[in-house]
C-alpha cells in the first residue's frame, strides 16, 4: 500500500505541496505506460501561429489594395498598363492627375502610398522591442492575447477609414502586433515542443505566414478592399478564441516556481501518459543552468548567449539580404520576358502557392535532413540563381537579344523561391527559439526580431536606389555575394541543432 501511494505521488506532492492533488498530474509509471501524444502540440502551435497568418495578411494587403484606393491617371492618359502608369507617377516624372470619379472614399497619392506601405515595418520594429519583457512578466500566452488586440483594432480602423490618417493609424497598429508575434510565437512553440518535433513545429510560423500572404493574393484579386479587410479581421478574432484554450508554457511556469501548473501544462500538451516528472526535471535543470534573473547585460557577457545572438542576427541578416524582396519585385517583368501574358495578380498567386508548398515541404524535411544542410542548400542555389539573374539583366540592359533564353530567368525565380522557402525562409525563425536559455530568451528573441525588421526596412528603402544607381545586374550580383557569404558562414561556423537538447546546444555555444 505504501509503495502504491508512493507511485501515485504527483509532481507537486514531491515538492511538499499538499494542496496539489489533481489526478491529472499522476504519472502511470507503475504500468510501464509512458508515451507522449503530439496532437495537442501541433494544435497549440497552429493556434499560436494564427498570429503568423494575421501578419501575412498584413504584409500582403497593400499588393491588391493600393491600386484600388490610389489616384489613377485620367482616361485619356496613354500608359502601357496600370502598373507602369503608377510607376510613372511614383517617380515624379509626370504631374499627379486628378482622380477619376470613383465610389471609393479614399484616393491616395504616391507619397501617401509610401507611408501606408512603410508604417508596418516601423510598427513591427517598435512592437518587437517590449514584447520580450512583457512575455517574461505576464507569460507567453497572455502576451499573445494582449498583443492580438492591436490586430483587431487595426483592421477596424482600416475597414472604416475615410482618410489616409486612419489608414496610417491602422497600418502602424498592425505593425506593432506583427512585430510582437514574430517574438512571442517562436518563443511559445520552442517551449512546448518535444525535441523530436521541435524543428517541424518551428517552421509552422513561416508556413502560416505564407498562407496569410497567399490568402490575400487570392481573395484580394476577387473582392473589394473593404471586403478583403473584413475577412482579414476574422483571423485575429479566431486567434483570440483559440488562445483561450491554450495553456501557458511549462518553461515559463517553472521559471515562476509554479511546478504543479507546469506539470498540468505538460499533461495537456504531451498527453495524459507522458512522464511529466522526468520532463519537468529536464526543464528545471536547464533553468538551474541559467541565471535566475538575467538582464540585457548578461546577454552580452555570457559567451553562449552572446554567440547565440550573433548567429540569430546573422541568419536574419542573410534572410533579408538574400534579395527575396528584389526577386518578388521583378517577378512580373521576368514572367513577361519569358513570353507570359499573365497579369500581376496571377503572378503573385503563383509565387504565393510556391512559397506555401515549399515551406510545407520544409516542415516535413527539417527534422529529417537537419537545419545546417537545408541552409547550405538554400544559400548555394539562391546565390547561383541571383548570379544568373544579374547576368540576364546585364545582357538585356546592354541591348542584347535575350528572347531565346527568356525561360532561364523564369527558372531562376522558381528555383530561388523554392530554395528560399525550404531554407532561409523558415529556419532562422526556428533556430532563434532554439539557441537561448530561458533566462535570456525573451530579450534575445526581441533583439533578433528587431534586427530582422531593421534589415527589412534597409533592403526595402535602398532597393530602388540600388537599381537606379548600380543597375539591376549589379544589384542582383550584390545579393548573390551575400548568399555566397552565407554559405561560407554556415559551413564553417554553424553546428547542427537537430535532435539536440538545450544543454547540448549551450555546450556548443560555450565552446565546450
Amino acid at each position: 500500500m505504501v509503495a502504491s501511494e508512493d507511485i501515485k505521488k504527483t509532481v507537486s506532492q514531491e515538492d511538499a505541496d499538499p494542496s496539489a492533488r489533481n489526478p491529472m498530474l499522476y504519472d502511470p509509471l507503475q504500468d510501464g505506460v509512458v508515451k507522449t501524444s503530439k496532437t495537442r502540440q501541433y494544435v497549440a502551435a497552429l493556434i499560436m501561429c494564427l498570429g503568423a497568418v494575421a501578419a501575412g495578411t498584413a504584409l500582403a494587403w497593400t499588393s491588391p489594395v493600393l491600386d484600388q484606393i490610389s489616384v489613377h491617371p485620367p482616361a485619356n492618359t496613354t500608359a502601357g498598363n496600370s502598373t507602369m502608369g503608377n510607376a510613372t507617377i511614383a517617380n515624379g516624372t509626370s504631374p499627379i492627375p486628378l482622380p477619376l470619379p470613383s465610389e471609393d472614399r479614399l484616393q491616395l497619392t504616391a507619397g501617401q502610398q509610401t507611408w501606408v506601405s512603410s508604417l508596418l515595418a516601423i510598427g513591427a520594429f517598435l512592437g518587437a522591442m517590449p514584447t520580450g519583457y512583457i512575455a517574461d512578466a505576464i507569460g507567453r500566452r497572455y502576451t499573445a492575447m494582449v498583443m492580438n488586440v492591436p490586430f483587431i483594432l487595426a483592421w477596424l480602423s482600416i475597414i472604416f477609414a475615410n482618410s489616409a490618417g486612419w489608414l496610417y493609424f491602422g497600418r502602424f497598429l498592425i505593425g506593432i502586433s506583427t512585430g510582437s508575434f514574430c517574438v512571442v510565437a517562436p518563443m511559445y512553440i520552442s517551449e512546448i515542443a518535444e525535441t523530436s518535433i521541435r524543428g517541424t513545429l518551428g517552421t509552422l510560423f513561416q508556413l502560416l505566414l505564407t498562407v496569410g500572404i497567399l490568402f490575400v493574393y487570392l481573395v484580394g484579386s476577387m473582392v473589394s478592399w473593404t471586403t478583403l479587410s473584413t475577412l482579414c479581421l476574422f483571423v485575429p478574432i479566431f486567434l483570440f478564441l483559440g488562445l483561450l484554450i491554450l495553456p501557458e508554457t511549462p518553461v515559463y511556469l517553472l521559471k515562476k516556481g509554479q511546478r504543479a501548473e507546469a506539470a498540468l501544462s505538460l499533461k495537456w500538451l504531451w498527453g495524459r501518459y507522458c512522464d511529466s516528472r522526468s520532463a519537468i526535471q529536464v526543464i528545471q535543470n536547464d533553468l538551474d543552468q541559467a541565471a535566475a534573473d538575467a538582464g540585457i547585460l548578461d546577454l552580452f557577457s555570457n559567451r553562449g548567449a552572446r554567440n547565440g545572438l550573433v548567429i540569430s542576427i546573422l541568419l536574419m541578416f542573410f534572410q533579408q539580404f538574400s534579395g527575396i524582396n528584389a526577386v518578388i519585385f521583378y517577378t512580373v517583368p521576368i514572367f513577361q520576358s519569358a513570353g507570359s501574358t499573365l497579369d500581376a495578380s496571377v503572378c503573385s498567386i503563383i509565387v504565393g502557392v510556391v512559397q506555401v508548398i515549399m515551406t510545407l515541404t520544409a516542415s516535413l524535411l527539417i527534422d529529417r535532413a537537419g537545419r545546417k544542410i537545408l541552409l547550405l542548400f538554400s544559400s548555394t542555389v539562391m546565390s547561383i540563381c541571383l548570379a544568373i539573374l544579374g547576368a540576364y539583366f546585364d545582357m538585356k540592359d546592354s541591348g542584347k537579344d535575350v528572347s531565346s533564353i527568356g525561360w532561364l530567368p523564369l527558372l531562376c525565380v522558381v528555383l530561388f523561391m523554392i530554395t528560399f522557402s525550404v531554407g532561409y525562409g523558415p529556419i532562422p525563425w526556428l533556430m532563434m527559439g532554439e539557441l537561448f536559455l530561458p533566462d535570456v530568451k525573451a530579450t534575445a528573441v526581441a533583439i533578433t526580431v528587431m534586427a530582422n525588421w531593421l534589415c527589412v526596412f534597409i533592403v526595402t528603402k535602398s532597393f530602388g536606389t540600388m537599381i537606379e544607381s548600380l543597375g539591376s545586374d549589379v544589384t542582383f550580383w550584390f545579393f548573390a555575394t551575400c548568399m555566397a557569404a552565407a554559405t561560407i558562414y554556415v559551413a564553417t561556423m554553424l553546428q547542427e541543432t537537430k535532435g539536440k537538447s538545450a544543454s547540448q546546444i549551450q555546450s556548443w555555444l560555450n565552446g565546450r
